[in-house]
């Protein structure tokens, strides 16, 4: 069951994900030479083209829902702005304390420049800072009810996703920033150390325009208009967002306990911890060395471990909420003031 205050069909994408992500990472660090040459492992590798996008994307949907909701409560835009560029900047660090995570624990193997890779947390952090200046530049409000409308907005995100689209082939070709530093230039084409752009990076071409096709997408699933019309509201999403929202809206998705959401909703926790165990230096399997049986009962105890892992997080953070609403009263109020 997804907790209060969230929306069960974004968990449950989330959680999607992360099952595709753990299955991709698990074949791909654990398979054999011949295992990798099966049509097991060339579907795994094509369903992981999707966890990345969608996690992105789903960040633009969720950062159109809080923002519409600060936005009608009559929040100020730029304390609106401030959080999404706050919670952006927080993600953007944990990625950076990621990269050194993973450096530390690889030394003296991994190379100092895998410090400066432009990874799928810094690409989420950067776009979620880019959204709340987006948001902030097309807060519009009408009447003196500071009740306001996304149309701008939407509008706003998807000439921004198309344009980052459009340039793309360029910044990837003929009009390289050759001129910069490759650390800078990587987060522009995903260059690194190499010469020649990465596809296996995340840059901010093209990736940050999933961001802004989530916040559009995200701004019209929570408009007054598709609260109406329920049909419209499942309808305008993407066709896999249209079929979670439905598995979910009808509670198939949520009777009982859901391992689904579960991990939508700690997917980042899940995301930092698995990495280690299935590519690093505390990997359960040896890599490169695996049978498909073999690394499938790997998968299955990644994913058994990190359900485990979630529920631990969630029954921590419900006792320290616990906790917060014990706490005397008149502290509690001038928390609320402030």
């Amino acid at each position: 069951m997804a907790k209060p205050g969230r929306l069960a069909y974004i968990d449950w994408m989330r959680g999607l994900a992360c099952v595709v992500m753990f299955q991709a990472h698990c074949y791909n660090s654990w398979l054999n030479a011949d295992a990798k040459k099966s049509e097991l492992y060339s579907w795994s590798q094509l369903a992981a083209t999707l966890p990345a996008p969608l996690f992105i994307f789903l960040a633009g949907v969720s950062s159109a829902m809080v923002t519409q909701r600060l936005r009608d409560k009559g929040v100020a835009r730029d304390a609106i702005a401030r959080t999404s560029i706050l919670r952006g900047a927080e993600i953007y660090g944990l990625g950076l304390l990621f990269r050194v995570q993973e450096f530390a624990l690889g030394y003296p193997i991994s190379p100092w420049t895998d410090l400066l890779r432009v990874d799928v947390l810094n690409i989420l952090g950067l776009s979620m800072m880019l959204i709340g200046v987006l948001c902030w530049l097309t807060d519009v409000s009408v009447s003196q009810s500071r009740t306001s409308t996304p149309t701008v907005t939407i509008i706003a995100a998807l000439i921004t996703a198309a344009a980052v689209a459009i340039v793309t082939p360029w910044l990837w070709t003929s009009q390289r920033p050759r001129w910069l530093p490759w650390p800078l230039e990587s987060y522009i084409n995903g260059v690194h150390i190499y010469g020649q752009p990465q596809p296996w990076l995340f840059p901010m071409f093209p990736w940050v325009a999933f961001a802004f096709v989530g916040l559009a997408i995200g701004f019209l699933l929570f408009s007054d208009f598709s609260r109406r019309k329920v049909l419209i509201r499942c309808g305008i999403s993407l066709a896999l967002l249209f079929m979670v929202y439905a598995w979910c809206r009808w509670g198939w998705a949520q009777r009982g306990f859901s391992p689904i959401i579960q991990l939508g909703n700690t997917s980042l926790l899940v995301y930092w911890v698995h990495i280690e165990f299935v590519y690093g230096r505390f990997s359960i399997l040896p890599k490169g060395q695996c049978s498909i049986l073999k690394a499938t009962a790997g998968l299955l105890a990644i994913f058994l471990a990190m359900l485990a892992l979630s529920l631990l997080r969630t029954r921590w953070k419900k006792r320290q909420a616990k906790v917060l609403r014990a706490s005397p009263a008149p502290a509690a109020a001038t928390a609320e003031s402030g």
